[in-house]
């Protein structure tokens, strides 16, 4: 068995670095790593099974394997714990720090409904007798369920396209996403942004630095032209920086950035923050638009709130297909 798992692992391994290659923008990233990584567990315990009599012979193997396995179950056990525990405490910090607003209480409100999912919903369930009100709650918690693996496998998603070996890639336009002013002032998540980008500048030389936004209500210019003195101030050639004035959201920051390339079948660096470069890239691909993506760094109470809304917008442009597949689920159990 052996064998055969460890092949079962190589055939996931090599199905996980087709889609890395080809195009890692797509939720099938993040599942195909979990599946290869569930596909090693399996080949290892395989493995531990078939040289389990040597191992017996040796107390230190055995010791040094039992040590492993009582982690591995103590952090399965105590992961959902921690999980409600990190978003509460920075959710606290995120108020603490933005102010009370509905976009700023999402960590809590996570953590809150996840430790009620977890304690109070399966009390409910031992106490529904009533067949109508089984099926119910068994559809509710299918929809829970598929919702919170569907937001694990976006995070393991996000993250892998955030992993890059190398930044000096022969890019032609290096694409700043833009993110609001304090009237003629960038502000710091936006100057993160555009420290990303001219660091990726100087290593890619022959590539031309695209600032993408338009003026938006309280903002005394357009954002790509504060992000263009920023930039300038900065030590940047004023030659190698294209403004694009007219958006007003992602979708148009990519579109209206794509019409001002000139070069045909363009190496595209998109820079955005970290949390929001995976619903980028999704734009993007849904666009045509062909790219990578790399991400500046933020406040952790903050990414963690906005992976949220990162999490709710992608739900959005993709709800019609996760919608059918739950009322697949939903028919199957009233059947």
């Amino acid at each position: 068995m052996s064998q055969i798992s460890f092949l079962i692992f190589l055939i996931s391994l090599c199905i996980f670095g087709g889609i890395m290659i080809r195009d890692p923008r797509t939720l099938w990233s993040g599942a195909a790593f979990f599946q290869t990584m569930l596909c090693f567990m399996l080949f290892l315990f395989f493995l531990i099974s078939q040289y389990y009599e040597w191992l017996a012979s040796h107390d230190v193997w055995i010791g040094v394997l039992a040590v492993l396995v009582i982690m591995a179950i103590c952090v399965m056990l105590a992961f959902p714990g921690l999980l409600i525990l990190v978003f509460l405490v920075e959710g606290i910090k995120m108020i603490k720090h933005e102010g009370i607003k509905l976009p700023n209480l999402l960590s809590v409100l996570f953590s809150v409904l996840l430790l009620g999912y977890l304690t109070i919903w399966p009390t409910i369930g031992a106490l529904e007798k009533k067949t109508f009100g089984t099926k119910l709650y068994t559809i509710i918690s299918i929809c829970v369920a598929y919702v919170l693996s569907l937001m694990a496998i976006y995070s393991f998603s996000a993250i892998l396209n955030l992993i890059h070996w190398r930044k000096k890639r022969k890019a032609d336009y290096i694409v700043v996403l833009g993110a609001g002013l304090l009237g003629e002032r960038v502000t710091p998540l936006l100057a993160a942004r555009i420290e990303k980008g001219m660091e990726l500048l100087r290593h890619n030389p022959d590539a031309a630095l695209i600032m993408s936004g338009g003026q938006g209500t309280g903002e005394d210019m357009p954002e790509s032209v504060a992000m263009a003195k920023y930039a300038i101030e900065k030590g940047v050639d004023e030659r190698r920086i294209i403004l694009e004035q007219k958006s007003a959201s992602t979708k148009e920051n990519l579109l209206f950035s794509k019409e001002l390339m000139e070069k045909p079948d363009p190496k595209i660096i998109v820079v955005t923050t970290a949390y929001h470069v995976f619903r980028a890239l999704i734009l993007a691909k849904k666009l045509g638009i062909k790219c990578s993506g790399f991400g500046s760094k933020t406040k952790w109470y903050f990414t963690l709130n906005a992976l949220l809304r990162e999490f709710a917008g992608y739900l959005q442009l993709t709800w019609k297909r996760h919608a059918l597949i739950v009322g697949v689920m939903a028919l199957a159990v009233i059947v």
